[in-house]
């Protein structure tokens, strides 16, 4: 086919992509989505998400039109639905839709959009099966799946679509504004190691017993050129990281201020490192650019849900006969004592994190490290 015409081909593709969430997944799917709008710059791509993620999406290539969509509201249900799918047909001229979610929700979208307009769709392969075999304890067979950014390529390429690993952070070569955050912090001063712990998950299987991630920020704090900015959400877990706030120095929480997703990623752009559970915070820093240090307990690696270009080195967890027993850790621990933390020390955690440091330390970091 002459470049020409192959061209003015690609020129009419539009492409509606779904993922309407959760935090961790939309983020997951930001490097894959960024990747290969670049890779295809002239074809026109357009995210549909929930109203609250769309501003994860943080300098989208300029073929990217991020649309955020009231599924709870305005297109609720069946016909809802139906109705928003249409809409994004006739407005964007959608030719092609990439569903990374496969949920009732998308399943509805994905065939109004093949029957109404003869869209050319395509689903992610979610594993399910797969994934049950690795947490059931009479049968798991602990080798690796196929990671969620691997699935979501998938899909684009199902569709004929050129994908390529481009993706470096959320700023590619601009970088962050440290002006963003000011009403957090000053900027960032050379000889500063700064530090992001978010310790809670949705699921009490996924979360580092609190009075160990408290030593953790203890161990940490003994660097005085270390600052720690805690993440976290409102009500209990407020209560406890202003707790950890108050008694530490040069520690900051940032639980319950509804910074905005903007502000908040700008922060982790210039951490040193993130320590996060298996959660949506992991998954906010990876895109931000942030190395990440994560603690895994009634979850595993293995079913795909590791941060974007982790490190296996920063992947911390123990080797206990009754892990993985749950694969988005929501399950109660048989034993009720959640034993798949117990091997992972405080010490083992906070040397995870300073190996991310730089190696040009102030005197005082050095005299801490000389005798740690």
């Amino acid at each position: 086919m002459p470049a020409k015409q192959k061209n003015n081909i690609n020129r009419r593709r539009s492409v509606l992509i779904t993922r309407f969430s959760a935090l961790g997944d939309v983020a997951m799917a930001i490097p894959v989505v960024y990747s290969v709008c670049h890779a295809n710059p002239l074809t026109q791509f357009v995210m549909v998400t929930a109203r609250p993620l769309k501003s994860l999406f943080l300098n989208p290539p300029p073929n990217l039109t991020v649309v955020e969509a009231d599924i709870r509201g305005e297109y609720s249900g069946p016909v809802g639905l139906a109705r928003l799918t249409v809409e994004l047909i006739r407005t964007y001229g959608i030719t092609h839709l990439a569903d990374l979610h496969n949920v009732i929700r998308t399943r509805i979208m994905r065939l109004t959009a093949a029957v109404t307009a003869g869209v050319k769709v395509a689903v992610i392969d979610k594993g399910r099966a797969d994934k049950r075999r690795l947490t059931n304890p009479k049968s798991r067979k602990l080798v690796p799946l196929p990671s969620s950014a691997e699935r979501y390529a998938r899909v684009f390429a199902s569709l004929g679509f050129e994908i390529s690993d481009t993706f470096r952070s959320l700023w590619e070569d601009s970088g962050a504004d440290p002006a963003l955050f000011t009403a957090v912090t000053s900027p960032k001063a050379p000889e500063e190691r700064w530090v992001g712990i978010a310790p809670f998950a949705a699921h009490q299987g996924k979360v580092y017993p609190p009075e160990r991630m408290e030593r953790v920020v203890e161990l940490l704090c003994t660097d005085p050129s270390v600052r720690i900015f805690l993440f976290g959400g409102g009500g209990k877990e407020r209560e406890i990281l202003e707790s950890w706030a108050s008694r530490y120095p040069r520690v900051t929480s940032l639980a319950g201020r509804r910074l905005g997703f903007e502000v908040e990623l700008t922060l982790m752009a210039f951490l040193d490192c993130m320590l996060a559970m298996d959660s949506g915070n992991a998954h906010l820093a990876a895109v931000a650019g942030c190395p990440v240090v994560s603690v895994w307990g009634a979850t595993h690696p293995f079913a795909g849900f590791t941060a974007w270009r982790q490190q296996p080195s920063d992947i911390i967890q123990a080797q206990v006969d009754c892990r993985p027993c749950s694969v988005f850790g929501n399950k109660p621990c048989r034993y009720g004592d959640y034993r798949c933390f117990s091997p992972i020390t405080p010490e083992v955690v906070a040397a995870a994190v300073r190996r991310h440091f730089p190696a040009e330390v102030s005197p005082h970091s050095k005299k801490h490290q000389e005798q740690s």
